[in-house]
């Protein structure tokens, strides 16, 4: 359980902080930038650590939640890409919006709505595969019964 919760973890953590990092800093600074939010110097060790603490708890729900289902991979990869994105849109976007200072909520929504889709649709299935690689196969989902009708 502890190597499929910290190897989930890193299917968080890596894609999250790289695509957070290049997302925020490069390719739409500007537009940060124009909602006027940010401080001037972002503490990067404290963005980490966040992103660290919520890749041990994602993962840890996903191995006890979501990867025993009675689904195949891809389905327990989209269940737990829109329970991922519909959580950290809560925490990450709607409770931002609700208590920070800047020029435009809706363009704040925007990006950070398209941020949350883009990262959701890459940890999700990444987290699902990687789990169905290491779990033994006493943790895999009970077999689903065949919809063929037997002869008579």
């Amino acid at each position: 359980m502890m190597r499929r919760i910290g190897v989930g973890a890193l299917c968080y953590l890596v894609p999250t902080f790289v695509l957070g990092f290049v997302w925020h800093l490069v390719v739409f600074e500007s537009y940060y930038e124009r909602l006027a939010m940010y401080r001037q110097d972002v503490i990067v060790p404290f963005g980490f650590l966040s992103m660290t603490i919520q890749a041990l708890l994602f993962a840890w729900v996903f191995d006890t939640s979501f990867a025993r289902r009675a689904a195949g991979v891809g389905r327990r990869a989209l269940a737990f890409a829109a329970f991922g994105a519909a959580l950290s849109w809560s925490f990450t976007t709607i409770a931002v919006a609700a208590k920070n200072v800047m020029t435009s909520v809706p363009d704040y929504l925007l990006i950070e709505t398209a941020f949350t889709a883009v990262q959701w649709a890459i940890v999700g299935p990444l987290m699902a595969l990687s789990h169905a690689k290491l779990a033994p196969a006493s943790d895999a989902a009970p077999p689903r019964a065949s919809a063929a009708i037997a002869p008579e």
